[in-house]
């Protein structure tokens, strides 16, 4: 029987809630160091963590927030996130449970926008954009921070592949290009984009999603048929891990 796609998200991820509290790619990294820099310099706001996850850019932000909203589409990652923030000792941060082309806030409610590897899965790409410039207050700062596709399509239409032989309710990782013009159509203005590589280990990547195993043989198969361009680019190792591009956006919305 076929499901929607929010239903396959939550159905993909809500499984998979404690995985993605634990996994190092999620709960580290560079980003996250720039992302709470960013947090602190404009302390004391209202934060919305759209896309929230395991809630990891929730407890990066709270120290530094009046309040963090956590929303996320699962309701088994939300309850994830109030656990471990009631754990940490965080609080101020509550959960809201919703699509990202819908959020359920009233116009100019955040002084700050985040959220980190969530927009690959969004149905509506730029509808989601429009709701996080929608619920941003005039001159408020929106931070994107998420795989981003390839320059090339050679590379790209691979890296969408296995993407999507990984996990069936990826939608698209967009171009750093794709990215600008979505932004540009929005009140959100880029202030600044920073890049960072992210060496991905191939056994806990498909561990993390349950991808069956006709599915990791068919990546495989893949990554060892591709021009050695492809595999260049990626860095692919023997065993499978692979290196691939993140991009963060730091944007302000139009006060006009």
């Amino acid at each position: 029987m076929t499901q929607s796609h929010e239903s396959l998200v939550e159905t993909q991820f809500g499984a998979r809630a404690d995985a993605y509290l634990t996994s190092p790619v999620h709960a580290q990294g560079p980003d996250l160091t720039v992302l709470e820099a960013l947090v602190k310099a404009h302390a004391g706001g209202r934060v919305l963590d759209m896309g929230c996850g395991g809630g990891h850019v929730s407890f990066h932000a709270a120290p530094h927030a009046r309040e963090v909203v956590a929303y996320d589409l699962s309701s088994q990652m939300l309850a994830v996130v109030v656990d471990a923030a009631r754990g940490r000792g965080l609080s101020n941060i509550t959960t809201c449970q919703g699509p990202a082309e819908q959020v359920p806030f009233e116009d100019a409610a955040f002084d700050m926008v985040l959220s980190r590897y969530s927009t690959h899965h969004w149905r509506d790409f730029p509808r989601g954009l429009r709701e996080a410039a929608r619920v941003l207050k005039p001159g408020g700062m929106a931070v994107f921070i998420d795989v981003v596709a390839a320059g090339t399509p050679m590379c790209d239409t691979f890296f969408q592949a296995i993407e999507l032989l990984r996990d069936p309710s990826h939608v698209r990782d967009y171009s750093r290009a794709e990215w600008e013009t979505a932004l540009a159509q929005t009140r959100l203005i880029v202030q600044a984009t920073r890049r960072f590589r992210l060496r991905l280990d191939f056994a806990s990547w498909v561990k993390r999603m349950q991808t069956s195993q006709v599915q990791i043989d068919a990546i495989r198969a893949l990554q060892k048929a591709v021009s050695a361009d492809v595999t260049a680019y990626f860095e692919t190792e023997v065993d499978g891990s692979f290196t691939i591009d993140v991009a963060l956006f730091e944007a302000r919305k139009c006060s006009l």
